[in-house]
């Protein structure tokens, strides 16, 4: 099993690779939103490597901060922005699939470029889901281990409070199997 240290490596690298991903995909996005404007009416899908990318730049940073601080909140929400980013990559793919098959050539490269950042997208933020539940499993077994380390410390205490209690202070005198204080 991987310790919880490979596995918060991992997730940063590969958030770092999301963010990475997300700004190349918005830079794609608007260069091909700008080459569409000077040809024709921009049309639906245009602009969805831009959405995408947006997606996939918040499922990095927010992997970034999973990575940070393990706790149950963040690692809900970097799920979720995993699954938004999965979806928006998926649409993504879609829109531009349809959008390679106008006769446009100048734009076939354009095209081919956003369907690879999505396909290297949905692949991240599948890996990054999964990399979170492994993370999330394994900080519930280490917060498991501290809790019955905690408790059994308490019993130790406590057992010792008891032990303190009984005698109050004034040293126990046995007669007979019964103990009486002397004073």
């Amino acid at each position: 099993m991987c310790s919880s240290r490979k596995i918060l490596w991992s997730l940063l690298l590969l958030s770092v690779v999301e963010v990475g991903l997300g700004v190349a995909s918005i830079v794609l996005g608007a260069v091909g939103i700008s080459w569409i404007r000077d040809e024709h009416k921009p049309q639906q899908g245009d602009a969805s490597p831009v959405w995408s990318g947006l997606c996939f730049l918040v499922c990095g940073v927010c992997g970034m901060l999973c990575a940070r601080k393990r706790t149950g909140l963040i690692m809900i929400v970097f799920s979720a922005c995993c699954i938004c980013g999965l979806i928006g990559g998926i649409l993504n793919f879609q829109f531009v699939r349809a959008l390679s098959k106008r006769p446009d050539t100048a734009m076939h490269s354009v095209h081919l470029a956003a369907m690879t950042l999505a396909c290297l997208g949905i692949s991240s933020c599948t890996l990054s889901a999964w990399l979170t539940c492994r993370l999330a499993s394994s900080e519930q077994q280490r917060m498991f281990l501290e809790r019955e380390h905690s408790l059994h410390h308490s019993h130790e205490m406590a057992e010792k409070e008891i032990l303190e209690n009984s005698s109050n202070g004034i040293p126990q005198i046995s007669y007979n199997g019964n103990s009486s204080t002397s004073l």
